[in-house]
């Protein structure tokens, strides 16, 4: 089991929440865990357990307005009143130095799924030093058109209803979508996994059954357009490695395709380190997919060829 959850205050005003799993071999790295969107770092316990078998610290607190974290201007539900993507980022870093003030001789590997991995790019663009390598499971950065038909909408509710309450207007397109366009579904989450079992157990946790805001979407939206409109992603050294993941039954995703335009992306641009897995009959949450062993085992290969660091006590 995880050890009971701590606290560390973060230079940007929130008590993060976060649970700490200790390699149970010699130690070869640290890896961060960054949670999706409407979750909590407590769900990655059984991810973290396999991790420290294989001889990873890990790391996962809950983001903002997510979770045990709190922060006088992060509600559930919200990043912050202001400069929510920018705070979620400081918050990450400040979890790095946590990690990395308790193993300094050991290199960290930023992980993220979903908005995590939104996150977790970013995090790496901000500051391309602090991490050996990243790994985004889930995630969309392809926005285009719908990422700028969405800013537009969220700024009209904002305009006509306050930033610090709930969209009704993203969920309806994104998760009631998503749920719908499952085959057969039996649940509004069934889009998450074909495992009933994690299905159920998402639907009767209190952390993982609120609205996200009018600001939280919009903070989300600004993480997908980002790396790309800004071009950031050219801070980043060509030779990092980057371990993308994907699922082919995904609406989130476009069954996988917007990973793919992703690894594209980063190819183009000259990464020549990329690696890219899609799962063709998982859905959104890999690692609480049928078939997850196979996926981690994949990324638990991929750290034995990423991290050179010879073993440590």
């Amino acid at each position: 089991m995880f050890s009971e959850t701590r606290r560390f205050s973060s230079p940007s005003g929130a008590l993060l929440a976060y649970h700490h799993q200790k390699s149970t071999v010699p130690a070869r790295g640290v890896i961060l865990v960054c949670h999706g969107m409407i979750e909590h770092s407590r769900r990655y316990e059984p991810f973290a357990h396999v991790l420290a078998e294989r001889g990873f610290h890990v790391f996962a607190h809950d983001h903002r307005g997510h979770g045990e974290t709190t922060a006088i201007d992060a509600p559930l539900g919200r990043f912050a009143h202001r400069s929510g993507a920018d705070l979620v980022i400081e918050d990450v870093l400040a979890m790095r130095e946590l990690a990395s003030s308790e193993y300094p001789d050991l290199p960290v590997i930023l992980f993220g799924h979903s908005m995590g991995g939104l996150i977790a790019l970013n995090t790496v663009i901000a500051v391309p030093d602090a991490f050996a390598a990243l790994a985004v499971w889930n995630s969309n950065f392809k926005a285009g058109l719908s990422g700028d038909f969405a800013r537009f909408v969220l700024a009209v509710e904002r305009m006509l209803k306050g930033s610090d309450v709930p969209s009704s207007i993203l969920p309806r397109a994104t998760f009631d979508a998503w749920g719908r366009s499952i085959e057969g579904h039996t649940s509004e989450f069934d889009w998450l996994s074909r495992d009933p079992d994690v299905v159920a157990r998402y639907a009767a946790d209190p952390l993982c059954r609120f609205d996200a805001s009018v600001s939280m979407w919009m903070d989300v939206v600004e993480l997908t357009q980002r790396p790309f409109r800004t071009r950031g992603i050219h801070t980043l050294v060509r030779t990092m490695p980057i371990h993308l993941v994907g699922g082919g039954k995904d609406p989130a995703t476009h069954g996988g395709r917007d990973v793919e335009w992703l690894a594209q992306r980063l190819r183009a641009a000259s990464f020549r380190n990329v690696t890219l897995r899609i799962y063709r009959e998982m859905r959104h949450e890999t690692l609480n997919e049928i078939g997850r062993e196979e996926a981690i085992d994949d990324f638990a290969t991929w750290l034995d060829g990423t991290v050179k660091t010879p073993a440590l006590a």
